[in-house]
């Protein structure tokens, strides 16, 4: 056997046991996995509950707003206790603001803020979030969420629930993720499947190591006081990924907190098509990995662990059979778990994880050249 030909099978083998390590790992992750229920006592006459603001930043979304607004308005309707809903409009350049304003005006529960231009050496979203929750006391629940995000109605009461029943300070419900068209169907699932088949669950909720995160701010829940602890959103006003980031500075102060399974409770369509698609990833996934050489890293091992061993199976490889199969099945738990598309769409995982390697490489390179921007402005601050 020629060296190339052994280092090949090598490669392959060293393949299919990262992918089948990673299965082992998404089915004790699948275990521990928190799911928000609603408590015992929910909708007792006469139950008491603490303040709940529902911070929702809104750039260019007047398609979006009335919707998610209608849907988190029906979920405070089953919260007991005082709640409202913030928007804050981050100069937005379409009715946005109006839409706005014509919602507080049918809703006394909903408040508005014209948000102020975006100071030097803060990035937008992060400064929307501080202006929202600038006025929330330090006690009672803080909530973000995204105007593609669609609330069930008992959201907001199980969120809060999973929070003080579980004793940590924030909980990112991860919405069930609605794609359609092949590049949605592609890339999206890998959103969830990424860390429930690499991040070790019950040891992230109580690691301090930032590396050992995980949140989706399409849905965060936290604790205003734990909020306010860790400096909210003016500690992590650079950050592009400010949900991770956001985690990792309630980590840094003693606090603790992690993403749970929120499929039941909210959905969302991140981006439609593959236009959209690609400037959406294309302004984070530079970010997402640490580092440059961070994202080489976690690529190649993608690479070699899900495309390796199902490229040497087309030629007969069982070892490489064993790899692509371990894959896919790590895939289809996960949809089944997330209500996502399970087969044929994780047949392809091979193809998704190319598809997010290229767009991984073209958000680095339009890094490099400073090209990235999201809805007219910088992506990244000036320093």
């Amino acid at each position: 056997m020629s060296g190339l030909a052994r280092a090949g099978r090598v490669g392959v083998a060293a393949g299919s046991a990262v992918a089948i390590g990673c299965l082992a790992l998404t089915v004790d992750n699948l275990r521990r996995l928190r799911t928000p229920v609603l408590p015992a006592d929910a909708g007792v006459p006469g139950r008491t509950a603490e303040p709940l603001t529902v911070v929702l930043p809104v750039r260019d979304e007047e398609g979006d707003l009335r919707a998610c607004a209608a849907s988190v308005l029906a979920a405070l309707d089953a919260w007991p206790g005082r709640g409202r809903l913030v928007v804050v409009d981050d100069r937005s350049s379409d009715r946005t603001l109006a839409v706005a304003a014509e919602l507080a005006e049918q809703d006394a529960r909903v408040v508005v803020r014209a948000g102020a231009p975006t100071p030097q050496g803060w990035l937008g979203k992060p400064w929307a979030c501080h202006q929202g929750a600038q006025a929330v006391d330090v006690e009672g629940v803080l909530v973000f969420v995204d105007a593609d995000v669609r609330l069930a109605a008992d959201a907001l009461v199980a969120s809060v629930g999973l929070l003080r029943s579980s004793g940590l300070d924030l909980v990112s419900p991860y919405p069930r993720q609605r794609a359609h068209g092949a590049a949605e169907r592609l890339v999206q699932p890998l959103l969830q499947w990424s860390w429930m088949s690499t991040l070790p669950l019950g040891l992230a909720e109580r690691s301090p190591r930032p590396s050992l995160t995980a949140a989706n701010g399409q849905l965060l829940v936290v604790d205003a006081m734990a909020y306010h602890d860790a400096g909210g959103h003016a500690a992590v006003r650079t950050a592009v990924l400010e949900d991770l980031a956001l985690l990792r500075a309630l980590k840094a102060v003693g606090r603790r907190g992690g993403v749970v399974d929120g499929s039941d409770l909210a959905t969302c369509r991140m981006y439609a098509g593959w236009p959209a698609l690609r400037a959406g990833y294309r302004k984070s996934l530079w970010s997402a990995f640490g580092s440059p050489a961070g994202a080489v890293g976690v690529l190649a091992l993608l690479l070699l662990a899900y495309v390796v061993p199902p490229l040497a199976a087309l030629r007969g490889s069982r070892t490489g059979l064993l790899g692509y199969a371990a894959g896919v099945a790590s895939r289809v738990l996960v949809a089944r778990r997330t209500r996502g598309r399970a087969l044929p769409d994780a047949l392809a995982h091979p193809v998704s994880v190319l598809v997010l390697t290229g767009l991984t490489v073209d958000s680095l390179v339009a890094r490099r050249r400073g090209e990235l921007r999201w809805r007219g402005r910088p992506v990244e601050v000036e320093r």
